[in-house]
C-alpha cells in the first residue's frame, strides 16, 4: 500500500491546467487548408511527404507551456547512425544556419553538415523559419527530423491566471510546410 501511494505520488503527471489537444485542435484551425488530421498528421498530398504532430507540455512554477513539435520520419538508404541539431547563428539578428553534432559517426556528420547547409533551397526556406529546436537522427535505416515551431504553442499561467494561444503566422506556415518539403526530398538522398 505505502509503495502504490509512492508511485501515484512520484509518478510524472500533467500540469494543473493542460487540455489535452486544445493546442493541437487550434493549431489545426491556424493551418487551414493544410490543417491536421483527426489521426494527428499534417500532409501535403502534392509533396507526397506526411508529419505526425504531437504536443509537448514544458512545466515551470506556476506555469506550462504546451508546444506542437512536427516529426517527419523517411528512409535513410545510406545507413550508419548520427544524431545532430540545425540552429541559427547570429546574436542578435539570424546570419546563417550551424550543425551542431550530437551523436554517432562523426564522418558521417561532416559529410551531412555539408550536403545540408550547401542545399540553398532548404536554406532560404529555414533561415526565416521561427523555430524553436530542429533534430535530425538516422538510426536504423530511418530518418526522423523533430521540428519544434515557436508559433503553435500555449502559454498557461495560474498566476496571475491567463492562457495564451500563439498562432502560426502565413509567412510561417508558408517556410514550415517549405522546410518540411524540402527535408523530405533531401533526406532520403542523404
Amino acid at each position: 500500500m505505502i509503495r502504490s501511494l509512492r508511485e501515484r505520488l512520484l509518478a510524472p503527471r500533467a500540469p494543473a491546467g493542460y487540455r489535452p489537444g486544445a493546442t493541437l485542435a487550434c493549431l489545426a484551425r491556424n493551418l487551414g487548408q493544410q490543417g491536421i488530421t483527426q489521426a494527428g498528421v499534417l500532409h501535403d498530398p502534392a509533396q507526397g511527404w506526411r508529419a505526425a504532430v504531437h504536443e509537448r507540455v514544458e512545466a515551470h512554477l506556476l506555469m506550462h507551456i504546451v508546444t506542437c513539435e512536427f516529426q517527419l520520419q523517411l528512409p535513410a538508404p545510406q545507413g550508419g547512425e548520427v544524431s545532430l541539431e540545425l540552429r541559427h547563428t547570429g546574436a542578435l539578428r539570424r546570419t546563417g544556419l550551424a550543425c551542431v553534432y550530437r551523436n554517432g559517426d562523426r564522418a558521417r556528420f561532416a559529410q551531412l553538415r555539408e550536403r545540408l547547409l550547401q542545399h540553398a533551397a532548404l536554406v532560404m526556406a529555414l533561415m526565416p523559419l521561427d523555430f524553436k529546436r530542429l533534430t535530425l537522427v538516422c538510426r536504423d535505416g530511418q530518418w526522423l527530423l523533430t521540428l519544434e515551431h515557436m508559433g503553435g504553442s500555449e502559454v498557461v499561467n495560474r498566476m496571475p491566471a491567463f492562457r495564451r494561444y500563439i498562432p502560426i503566422s502565413p509567412q510561417q506556415r508558408a517556410h514550415l510546410m517549405a522546410s518540411l518539403a524540402q527535408f523530405s526530398r533531401l533526406l532520403p538522398a542523404l
